[in-house]
């Protein structure tokens, strides 16, 4: 009798302890997920857009996963689920950066494994799965991407040193201009009537945050003309 007055049309009010389960994944998937894009992708990129749209993907995928543990056929469930979030993303008028794909990527699993994880498996795997993420992130940012070349295209107008034999000359009056220390330089598209050429610098530069990569030139010529 207890039990039906607690239903309505066969559904419980309230379960205290699948609710208390659900609470605490929630805010532990919440604390993960702004982790990483806080800690890691906002102090780099500097993009509020991104970290406001990771966040409440974080968080939407996180219930609709859980929600979907109870779903007889879960892997296709889960399939479908994740297959349309990506298939949204294609109706975008611009395009997102690769970077920005990946830890929208991050985001997804990490809330994903967090709401689907099942009772045989404990909080410490759990814990250790999200700390491996944010580890592997944690290196990758510090150790690979660090250390790599950056590239831009720029629009240059002194067209008699993008002749072979003036290489050195050309890179090293980029250097000078930019500030940046150029280390090589494809040439592009040549304008004899402008007198101009577009040419893409690569460049290590420790400053991420002072210049935008060609992915992020490219979104925002976008969105300008939009």
């Amino acid at each position: 009798m207890l039990q039906q007055t607690l239903q309505l049309f066969g559904i419980d009010y309230i379960n205290p302890e699948r609710f208390l389960e659900l609470i605490f994944r929630f805010f532990f998937n919440l604390l993960m997920v702004f982790t990483i894009v806080r800690f890691f992708y906002y102090p780099l990129a500097r993009r509020k857009d991104y970290f406001f749209t990771f966040i409440l993907v974080g968080v939407i995928v996180f219930l609709l996963s859980y929600s979907l543990i109870n779903v007889r056929n879960l892997t296709t469930g889960i399939a479908l689920g994740l297959f349309a979030i990506f298939g949204i993303l294609r109706f975008r008028t611009s395009q997102i950066p690769i970077k920005e794909m990946t830890y929208l990527f991050l985001v997804i699993g990490v809330s994903v494994i967090n709401a689907l994880v099942s009772r045989h498996t404990s909080y410490a795997e759990l814990l250790f799965v999200n700390l491996s993420v944010l580890l592997v992130i944690w290196l990758a940012e510090r150790f690979i991407l660090d250390s790599g070349e950056n590239r831009k295209v720029i629009v240059y107008e002194n067209i008699e040193l993008i002749k072979p034999e003036n290489r050195q000359a050309l890179i090293d009056d980029l250097r000078k201009r930019t500030g940046l220390h150029v280390t090589r330089v494809q040439i592009g598209k040549i304008d004899f009537l402008r007198d101009s050429a577009l040419i893409r610098i690569f460049y290590t530069d420790t400053d991420k945050l002072s210049h935008m990569d060609d992915e992020e030139e490219v979104q925002l010529d976008n969105d300008r003309i939009s």
